[in-house]
């Protein structure tokens, strides 16, 4: 169950992983920053511990009780007098504590205060609201002693805001510290992300430089992945059409060198026939010799030649078409045209054609080409004491032309590099057809097969 989940997880977008990432990173942020701020008390305790941060609170106490005896608590706020002879009641204390005297018992009314002097100032007195609500009131401090002045005994409420000196930085530290939280975790996916980049990065260089042979590592199954293994496919076409071009460019270099040294020969005897000849120096009776000999010699070189041109159109990758409409009464002129031929080098033919109408898709010269080839190996291979057999019908749109041949004996177990074959093969698939060939015993069999236009 849990592979199932991680290769679930592989295959997410990168946008959807970092989506989730970044609301995870979020959620555990908001975590951090609560649970750092909700231990700001226990820090403040901690700071409590350094004098400058803090204050004596026992010795404010101890010094108002002892100077609270030489104080007559005004009878009422509103004694300006009374009010100005008891506010050094309040000097002791410093800026940010507040001190207020309240009747004990009865209706427990106010009567004389100083407020901190840190709530006066502008900006402390908004940052002070701000940061009471922010520390949901942690931030103040009370503290409640009864004191006996001269004229009775009084409540004295102290108002400690001393803590005000951490709340800002700490809650500056504790967004810092979330905040650092949160874009770690998302820079570190990043990061990977970006490293898997690179390293494409790398790779695509590695490419154009033309190593081919280093494979593209994995990067996962998101954009990246997916690009990776696009990109490692990419080398490997291109390492095997590069080496295949080279295979085959050696062997068009082969066949040149083959050819030429092969036709030397021919065309050396064919010139000095031809030489003989033009100086007329042998006997009436030895010049029909002699043409029959170059005869033979240019009949050998229009061998090696068609050799040629079938092992070029054989490996060469592509081939200029003309395709068009092409009526079926035009094939079957082709085959009416190599048919009479084959009967005038002595052939017997038995036919069967079945009457079509419509057209294919395809080019003519292209189509003269695969039965001219077809019927020259006839020509070549077949054996003039039986008839060949042609067929052509049209069996599921497709138009199929058979030929069926006894093979010569003394040829029947001839090598061939069947580069013919593979040249009308090729021309046959340009037209979407397919070409079958069966060979049993002494009778040679081939089909061509053409789908019929629509």
């Amino acid at each position: 169950m849990i592979k199932k989940m991680k290769t679930s997880v592989k295959r997410w977008k990168i946008r959807t992983k970092l989506s989730i990432l970044m609301l995870a990173a979020a959620i555990a942020s908001l975590s951090l920053f609560w649970g750092i701020w909700s231990n700001m008390g226990n820090v403040w305790d901690f700071l409590c511990r350094f004098p400058s941060i803090t204050w004596d609170k026992n010795a404010l106490i101890e010094e108002l009780e002892a100077n609270a005896k030489y104080y007559d608590v005004p009878d009422r706020e509103e004694n300006k007098e009374a009010q100005a002879e008891f506010k050094s009641f309040f000097a002791p204390k410093d800026e940010y504590t507040g001190l207020y005297v309240y009747e004990i018992g009865g209706e427990g009314l106010f009567r004389a205060g100083a407020y901190p002097e840190i709530t006066g100032r502008m900006v402390y007195g908004s940052l002070l609201d701000a940061g009471y609500k922010i520390s949901s009131g942690e931030i103040e401090n009370l503290d409640e002693r009864p004191m006996e002045f001269r004229n009775g005994k009084y409540s004295v409420m102290i108002y400690s805001y001393h803590a005000m000196k951490i709340v800002y930085p700490y809650l500056l530290f504790s967004v810092l510290i979330s905040v650092g939280a949160f874009l770690t975790i998302n820079l570190f996916f990043i990061n990977r992300r970006m490293k898997d980049v690179l390293c494409l990065k790398d790779e695509v260089l590695r490419m154009a430089s033309g190593n081919l042979k280093h494979p593209v590592p994995d990067c996962g199954e998101d954009e990246i992945g997916i690009l990776a293994e696009e990109l490692d496919k990419l080398r490997t076409a291109l390492d095997e059409n590069i080496r295949q071009e080279e295979e085959s460019r050696k062997a068009n270099q082969d066949l040149i060198t083959a050819i030429s040294h092969d036709l030397r020969t021919p065309l050396t005897i064919l010139n000095g026939y031809l030489e003989v000849l033009q100086l007329k120096k042998i006997p009436k009776s030895m010049e029909e010799e002699y043409l029959a000999r170059c005869l033979q010699k240019t009949s050998d070189i229009k061998e090696m030649t068609d050799k040629m041109f079938e092992y070029a159109l054989v490996f060469e990758e592509t081939e200029a078409v003309n395709i068009e409409k092409v009526p079926v009464q035009d094939l079957l002129e082709i085959l009416q045209e190599n048919l009479d031929f084959l009967r005038l080098a002595g052939f017997e033919a038995e036919v069967n054609i079945e009457e079509s109408q419509g057209f294919i898709k395809g080019d003519v010269v292209i189509l003269k080409r695969i039965f001219n080839n077809l019927f020259s190996n006839i020509l070549k291979y077949g054996d003039k004491k039986n008839p060949v057999r042609l067929t052509f019908k049209t069996e599921k749109q497709q138009l199929k032309t058979t030929l069926i041949n006894t093979v010569k004996k003394e040829l029947n177990e001839t090598d061939s590099n069947r580069i013919g074959l593979k040249s009308v093969e090729k021309m046959v698939e340009i037209h979407g057809g397919e070409l079958y060939v069966l060979s049993e015993a002494d009778i040679y069999t081939t089909q061509v097969s053409i789908p019929k236009g629509a």
